[in-house]
């Protein structure tokens, strides 16, 4: 079977762009939850304060959502993660 070159693609599909030629959707950026707390306050024993950062689903947020610098979402994974063991958290 001979080779497929660039001039044989099926018509109808996306633009070169990956575009379908619509408009451009505008997002207005969500503001970040400001959460405050003390490097104390951090920890697997605090069930109230890690809840915040945990999906319905359990899933641990992303420091995109948190706004916590990474040395804190370090430590955040950490403390959810000894909270489930010690089952005080699903």
């Amino acid at each position: 079977m001979p080779r497929k070159t660039h001039t044989e693609r099926p018509s109808g599909g996306r633009g070169a762009r990956g575009r379908s030629g619509g408009t451009l959707e505008v997002r207005t950026p969500r503001p970040k939850p400001k959460i405050n707390f003390t490097v104390d306050a951090l920890d697997y024993k605090n069930v109230a304060l890690l809840k915040q950062f945990v999906t319905d689903q359990g899933r641990i947020l992303p420091r995109k959502y948190t706004g916590l610098p990474a040395h804190y979402q370090r430590l955040l994974g950490r403390s959810i993660k000894r909270a489930r063991q010690m089952l005080l958290m699903k």
